[in-house]
């Protein structure tokens, strides 16, 4: 009877819509409208929303973005981080007030270049870096300065979900999933379809598709390409003329060993066919603060030239200027990297902990790749199963909610699948979430035999 309840709800059934979930449901959207018409009354984001991260009747797994225990040691490295800048700025003309550079202030660039060659490993060149607002806003300077208005966006069958909505927006674009396996995208199919869709693009841009890609820790399924893959997916590049746009946010953040080497370092400018195909956007939102809005476009001299060119950028200069010059101050002084290492310390033990516990007490009909970094873990069920429907079975009777596959997809598939995030909480809240997870879907299983 409780399983056919659940299915009955999730179906439409407006004759189940009797429970008291279903008044929390309707509570929850009737303040939805209230908060859209009074905007100024939500402290974040996710208020009034079924991401809420902050909710205490329910510990909600859905958000990837860091939890308030880490976020609060943020106020005294950007209170010394301020006070170091604006005693610079009160001798040095007080630049960080006007309008900035294209690319961005120059010690900003300077200072990134450095933090990021550290802890890639690998030389980050500072006339390659362009100021943005964050990941999502350099995707978003990506899709309207590079890529053909007809153009064509491969993803992977499953990816981060707002960028699949930010694709949306571009009305004329088309968008294709390619096969995803558990190294990354299946190139020979992605060879295939780009070659079928290929065209000349507008003189006014230099591509004509894009593939995004999240190379490293993927979005959702935590995955990281393989050397040979990556490879395969430059060629694949500068065969048919497509730039490979990279989601590098959570490249920062491993658990393992040390960081794997990007997808855009296999794009190597002494190749002789080289000539620029692949981008690496990047963000300080996980690896310091999503409030700030500060991230990064790394990307090759015929590119960066383009972005120069953009009204946006020109009109209004660098992105985000003044709060740029107070993270040169945090990674000047030391402290973006102490953030760094605390982040990582923090998302190490709570990533092993929910593996393990996965790994424990789920049986082996769900699958799951214990990521090596990242924010998240995928649980992939048997075929006929509904993630959606267990996913409200979780909400209602285990007081636990996560976001189920078909929110990852272009096509609405991959309802088997179940995204975890493992950061927002601390490690005993996730050490109970777990747990409570896999006793829900023990519970479920049962009901549904």
């Amino acid at each position: 009877m409780l399983l056919r309840n659940l299915l009955a709800r999730y179906l439409g059934n407006k004759n189940c819509l009797t429970s008291p979930h279903a008044a929390t449901l309707r509570r929850k959207l009737t303040t939805n409208r209230y908060c859209i018409r009074h905007q100024r009354n939500m402290q974040h984001l996710f208020d009034f929303s079924d991401f809420n991260v902050y909710d205490p009747e329910t510990t909600n797994l859905s958000v990837g973005a860091p939890g308030p225990d880490l976020l609060v040691q943020c106020c005294e490295i950007f209170k010394e981080a301020t006070n170091h800048r604006m005693n610079y700025e009160r001798e040095n003309n007080s630049f960080l007030f006007q309008y900035g550079p294209l690319l961005g202030i120059n010690d900003f660039r300077e200072e990134l270049s450095r933090f990021l060659t550290r802890e890639y490993g690998s030389e980050v060149k500072k006339s390659s870096l362009l100021l943005t607002s964050g990941a999502t806003s350099g995707l978003h300077q990506i899709l309207s300065s590079l890529v053909d208005m007809n153009g064509v966006i491969f993803v992977d069958e499953v990816t981060y979900m707002i960028a699949l909505e930010a694709f949306q927006e571009f009305t004329g674009i088309t968008i294709i999933p390619v096969p995803f396996l558990d190294d990354g995208v299946d190139t020979e199919e992605l060879k295939r379809l780009v070659k079928l869709h290929q065209f000349p693009p507008h003189p006014k841009k230099l591509f004509w598709g894009i593939y995004y890609a999240i190379p490293t820790f993927h979005n959702p399924t935590g995955v990281t390409m393989s050397p040979e893959k990556c490879q395969e997916l430059v060629k694949i590049a500068r065969e048919f003329g497509i730039l490979i746009s990279c989601d590098d946010v959570y490249n920062l953040l491993h658990y393992r060993s040390g960081c794997p080497k990007r997808l855009f370092a296999y794009d190597n400018p002494s190749d002789e066919d080289y000539a620029g195909h692949v981008i690496s956007n990047g963000s300080f939102s996980k690896i310091l603060s999503p409030g700030i809005r500060i991230g990064w476009i790394e990307c090759p001299k015929r590119v960066k030239e383009v972005f120069m060119q953009s009204g946006i950028i020109k009109s209004g200069g660098s992105l985000n200027n003044y709060t740029s010059g107070i993270v040169v101050s945090l990674l000047q002084l030391g402290l973006a990297k102490r953030q760094l290492d605390i982040y990582r310390a923090a998302y190490k033990e709570r990533m092993e902990t929910v593996c393990e516990i996965f790994q424990r007490e789920l049986p082996s009909e769900v699958k799951f790749i214990a990521p090596a970094g990242g924010y998240f873990v995928w649980l992939t069920f048997p075929a006929s199963f509904d993630a959606t429907a267990f996913n409200l079975f979780c909400q209602e009777h285990h007081k636990v909610i996560a976001i189920a596959g078909p929110r990852f997809s272009a096509t609405n598939a991959h309802r088997n699948c179940l995204r975890i995030c493992v950061v927002f909480h601390n490690v005993a809240t996730m050490r109970d979430a777990a747990r409570r997870l896999c006793q829900a879907y023990r519970e479920y299983s049962e009901a549904s035999r």
